[in-house]
């Protein structure tokens, strides 16, 4: 019995597998939170990620302060939240940049085209925060990142099936 097709078969079947698997374009959120549902067209962008846990919030997975704190803080703009998310603006244009790029295509002229669309492209944030999390607490996280000059905010929620 000739087997050498069938292992072509195989090789083939193994390289598809490895490429598809490590290509993961949802968000993993920890097992500390708890995601809303929602129904959502688009998947979220890799960009800068901010938590909000019932312990602590994390900016890139670096603890910024206690959430205790933040619930105790009385102003809108909280300035520990807002100095790390500025630490974080070159990994924000960066993703903007590469995603300009991706979009534009490789050549020369498109990839200056896509380093000035990207600069007057605002950098993005990725919040997950714990479904328990009061709004008043996502407020000042959200107008800490607008301070910091992050205009475009997400909320990651977990994908439900849409009602239509």
């Amino acid at each position: 019995m000739n087997l050498t097709s069938l292992m072509d078969v195989f090789t083939i079947l193994v390289f598809f597998l490895l490429t598809n698997t490590s290509s993961n374009e949802a968000l993993d959120p920890p097992k500390v939170i708890t995601l809303p549902d929602s129904v959502v067209e688009s998947k979220p962008r890799e960009t800068v990620t901010l938590m909000v846990t019932d312990q602590e919030v994390l900016v890139e997975s670096k603890p910024v302060m206690s959430t205790e704190d933040l619930v105790q803080s009385e102003s809108t703009v909280v300035e520990a939240i807002k100095e790390a998310m500025v630490a974080e603006m070159d990994k924000a244009l960066s993703v903007a940049q590469a995603e300009a790029q991706k979009a534009q295509g490789e050549s020369g002229e498109a990839v200056a085209e896509a380093t000035e669309q990207a600069a007057a492209e605002p950098p993005e944030v990725n919040i997950l925060a714990d479904r328990g999390i009061p709004f008043n607490l996502l407020k000042k996280v959200m107008s800490s990142c607008t301070e910091a000059g992050y205009t475009r905010i997400s909320l990651a929620v977990i994908q439900k099936a849409s009602q239509g």
